[in-house]
């Protein structure tokens, strides 16, 4: 079975590549959803249960938030696949400033989201890595470098 991690800052196209791309293979969850970690918890122990295919769709910007995930998706035997979004700060606030009532966020928020993430390496568990640029409304994703340098996953 199979858990999706999403990396990446808010407004950085993740929910709508998880409509475009699994809805209907994986189950969702996401805090802005779900709401809080408890249910959060419960779902992610249901398909893990289960072997339910599932994407992880939050900002997990750091290696300790992402840990949780990882680690627990490795005791059920399930492959780990990550996709990091790569961060466009003006673009992100852009589509950030479109968004109404309690999607949008503090541009506090947001950058402060940019200032702590922290680039996933296979290292971390990964199966699979790919890097997702937003661009014009469709999503260019190739596989991420095992070793990367930020000058070649700008582009």
């Amino acid at each position: 079975m199979e858990m999706i991690l999403f990396i990446g800052m808010q407004a950085s196209g993740k929910t709508t590549y998880f409509k475009q791309c699994f809805f209907g293979t994986h189950v969702h969850i996401s805090m802005d959803v779900l709401r809080t970690r408890h249910r959060e918890q419960l779902f992610l122990q249901a398909c893990l249960k289960t072997q339910q295919r599932f994407v992880i769709d939050n900002t997990n910007p750091t290696r300790d938030e992402r840990r949780r995930y990882i680690d627990a998706a490795r005791q059920a035997q399930f492959r780990v696949v990550g996709y990091f979004f790569h961060p466009d700060p003006a673009l992100s606030y852009e589509r950030n400033q479109a968004r109404e009532g309690k999607q949008r966020i503090p541009p506090a928020g947001l950058f402060g989201t940019l200032k702590r993430l922290e680039w996933p390496v296979y290292e971390e568990g990964f199966d699979a890595l790919y890097i997702v640029h937003a661009r014009d409304g469709r999503f260019d994703v190739a596989p991420y470098p095992m070793h990367p340098q930020r000058e070649q996953l700008a582009r």
